[in-house]
């Protein structure tokens, strides 16, 4: 099946990944574009992977106001050059980044971020409420594993559904922001303040 132009600059539009990357993925899946962005976010797990350990001091603080300042985030996001810091690209990208924070208000960033203390909370909470249910001790640990695991989808930055598009995660996303920008990338901390939050009635 002969690759249209047309059709490369859709996948990259889609995906974020550069034109060479695009045409190749197109010609190994003979113009199926699910495969071909299947192909593309492997690829850009596999870049993000390579990347992983390069020091990143450059990028941006990422400020965000929603809903007529009733939500206010702030985001560091870094990379490793202040050229790409500076770009329209990652600019963009911190800045979904923190439209995500405000939507979904996750409580940390990734799976290690979790106290354990917090872990051993879910846990007491789920084996709690599936006794009380009458539930038998055998599948406890089943229900605990479920448990923690939409916990985790929840309340992790890089597990939740991206707001825009339900077939990414976040961490897909970065994934894809470090494959078409060449460098790494991190989300290094955030703030979320929501109006009236922790105000004792």
């Amino acid at each position: 099946m002969a690759i249209s132009i047309d059709m490369i600059k859709q996948l990259r539009e889609e995906t974020g990944a550069g034109v060479l990357d695009c045409r190749k993925a197109l010609e190994q899946t003979d113009g199926d574009f699910e495969q071909a962005k299947e192909i593309l976010r492997e690829k850009g797990l596999a870049t993000a992977a390579k990347r992983a350990d390069r020091q990143t001091v450059e990028g941006v603080v990422e400020i965000y106001s929603h809903g007529n300042g009733r939500v206010g985030v702030m985001v560091e996001v870094n990379s490793e050059t202040d050229f790409v810091g500076r770009s329209d690209t990652f600019r963009t990208f911190a800045h979904e980044i923190a439209l995500q924070i405000a939507a979904n208000a996750p409580r940390f960033i990734r799976d290690e971020d979790i106290p354990a203390e917090v872990i051993e909370q879910e846990s007491d909470k789920a084996a709690a409420r599936a006794r009380a249910e009458g539930k038998p001790e055998t599948i406890l640990p089943r229900i605990i594993e479920g448990t923690l695991k939409k916990f985790k989808d929840e309340t992790v930055l890089l597990r939740q559904v991206y707001v825009r598009d339900d077939n990414l995660t976040v961490q897909q996303l970065l994934n894809q922001a470090i494959a078409s920008l060449g460098e790494n990338v991190v989300i290094r901390r955030f703030a979320r303040w929501e109006l009236g939050e922790d105000v004792a009635e």
